[in-house]
C-alpha cells in the first residue's frame, strides 16, 4: 500500500499539513515596526496579552491531514480514494478562505497593521499540488484495472 506513488504523495500531504498547523503563517507589524504579533493557526497573541483564537484554521488543517492519512488505506476502493482526495483538497481550499476572513478581521482589530506572510502559508499549496498528482496516479491505476478486466 505505501509502495504506490499515490500513497507516498498522500503521506507527504499529511505530514506537510501537520507541519503547517504547527508553524506561524505570518506576523502582524505595527506601523512603527515596533510590535510583532505572531499569527499561528491556533490563534494570535496581542501585545496586551489577550489571545485571539483562530482554532478553525487549525481544525481545517488537522482534518485535512487525517483525511489524507485515511485515504491511503482505501487502496482497494480507488473511486472512493479519488473522492476522499478531492474532499481533502476542498478542505485545504476552505482553509485559505477562512484564513483570508480571519486576516481581514484581525487587520481591522489591529488598526491596519501590516501583515507579513510566513513560508508556512505555502505548504497547503504544495499539498494541493500533491493531491492533484495523487488523483492522477489513482485514476491511472483504475484505468489499468479496467483494461485488464476487458481482457478476460
Amino acid at each position: 500500500m505505501i509502495q504506490r506513488i499515490q500513497s507516498v504523495y498522500l503521506l507527504l500531504v499529511a505530514v506537510l499539513l501537520v507541519v503547517a498547523a504547527c508553524l506561524p503563517v505570518g506576523t502582524f507589524v505595527e506601523t512603527g515596526g515596533v510590535s510583532l504579533h505572531s499569527f499561528k493557526p491556533l490563534g494570535l497573541t496581542l501585545a496586551d496579552g489577550e489571545f485571539q483564537s483562530t482554532w478553525g484554521l487549525f481544525g481545517l488543517l488537522l482534518l485535512s491531514a487525517v483525511v489524507a492519512l485515511c485515504t491511503i488505506f482505501l487502496f482497494r476502493n480507488r473511486i472512493l480514494q479519488i473522492r476522499m482526495t478531492i474532499f481533502g483538497s476542498l478542505l485545504v481550499i476552505g482553509y485559505y478562505v477562512v484564513f483570508f476572513i480571519f486576516l481581514y478581521v484581525l487587520k481591522q482589530r489591529l488598526d491596519g497593521a501590516a501583515f507579513q506572510m510566513g513560508w508556512a502559508l505555502c505548504l497547503p499549496v504544495i499539498c494541493l499540488i500533491l493531491d492533484y498528482l495523487s488523483i492522477r496516479a489513482i485514476y491511472r491505476d483504475e484505468e489499468l484495472v479496467r483494461s485488464t478486466e476487458h481482457l478476460r
